[in-house]
């Protein structure tokens, strides 16, 4: 299973896609990890690692892995989680980023629980992923981006959640990868090497 971790930061990330000669507009990108800097803060990944890494695991994902150089999905796995993780809005990504990027990025935004308790959430998570089974192509490249950059490392986290995680990605997110090939590779192998988690 290949493993996306190289793009730390953006500098590296934007002197990889430059040297690659690849059709890649990174200062459109380049924008869009700026607002993502700026509206994520100081908000880290469990792991401790600034949150920005995770974004541009999705983006290498895309562009190392799938091949995907649509600038509106790059822009989307960049902002993907500003409307769902920070004060930022659905309109805040229209009005800086359009109305493409923007409805990819609300296809992706887990809503609100709508109620208190453990029962409530994952009922709320249930609902948004099977939701996502009627995104269009360019939102499930982003979302499959997202979960591939989560997964890829799943052996770092705590046993409880690797089980729990493992079996929501099987049943919710390796059925939307079918449609597109690489992707389709990628979470078999994926699934095979963590089979021990079933």
């Amino acid at each position: 299973m290949e493993v996306f971790t190289h793009w730390h930061t953006w500098d590296t990330a934007r002197a990889d896609i430059a040297a690659s000669g690849l059709p890649i507009d990174v200062d459109a990108l380049e924008k869009a990890v700026s607002a993502a800097e700026r509206w994520h803060g100081d908000q880290k990944r469990p792991t401790g690692a600034p949150y920005v890494e995770h974004l541009l695991e999705a983006l290498e994902v895309l562009v190392r892995g799938a091949g995907v150089f649509t600038p509106s999905v790059l822009t989307a796995a960049v902002l993907h989680d500003v409307v769902e993780d920070t004060p930022a809005s659905v309109q805040d990504v229209e009005a800086g980023f359009g109305p493409e990027v923007a409805e990819l990025v609300d296809w992706v935004t887990k809503p609100p629980a709508g109620g208190a308790g453990r029962q409530a959430k994952r009922a709320a998570r249930a609902a948004y992923l099977r939701r996502l089974g009627d995104a269009p192509a360019e939102a499930i490249q982003v979302k499959l981006a997202d979960r591939a950059s989560n997964v890829q490392t799943l052996d770092r986290m705590p046993p409880d959640f690797q089980r729990r995680y493992y079996a929501e990605t099987l049943t919710y997110i390796v059925p939307l990868a079918e449609p597109h090939p690489w992707f389709r590779t990628w979470y078999a192998s994926w699934s095979a090497g963590f089979a021990h988690l079933r």
